[in-house]
């Protein structure tokens, strides 16, 4: 069993139907519950449309990326074992482990929101990440600040 994902291993997705965007069919599937596409992709587009009119932008598709870019960690630790000692070393982030922990940060940090439909909670985290605020925006965070204060273990990661 292949450990990692490898190009030959990823699907290809189809893009959405209202913006023809993988990023958005992204999140649709990764915020779907129970295979309940539809009600996934209509929470979406809602989140979406309110986010961008909050922001007082024309392009809902613009204001998610940004706020996917905001969220999206450039480092990550992984734990290592070295000389009978663990260390947490740091490593860069390929491009799609980046979208996936931005995705599901987004997703975990609008589920954690409560008092509120979905839509709403997840609109409310789009526009905090796109102010580089939130929940999700401070999970990136601490994972930065993680792999910062491990740097010194960085030689490990060689070898």
């Amino acid at each position: 069993m292949p450990r990692k994902v490898t190009k030959k291993l990823q699907r290809d997705l189809k893009p959405d139907r209202k913006y023809q965007s993988v990023l958005v069919q992204r999140l649709i599937n990764k915020s779907m519950l129970d295979g309940k596409k539809l009600t996934a992709e209509r929470a979406v587009y809602a989140a979406l449309e309110q986010a961008a009119k909050e922001l007082k932008s024309e392009d809902p598709l613009e204001v998610f990326e940004k706020a996917l870019k905001n969220v999206s960690p450039n480092f990550e630790v992984k734990s290592r074992r070295v000389g009978g000692a663990n260390y947490q070393i740091p490593f860069p982030v390929a491009g799609h482990r980046q979208h996936h922990y931005a995705f599901s940060w987004l997703v975990q940090s609008a589920r954690a929101r409560s008092g509120m439909p979905y839509s709403r909670r997840l609109a409310l985290e789009i526009i905090d990440a796109h102010n580089e605020a939130g929940a999700a925006f401070k999970k990136k965070e601490d994972t930065h600040k993680m792999a910062e204060a491990n740097r010194a273990f960085a030689h490990f990661a060689r070898g």
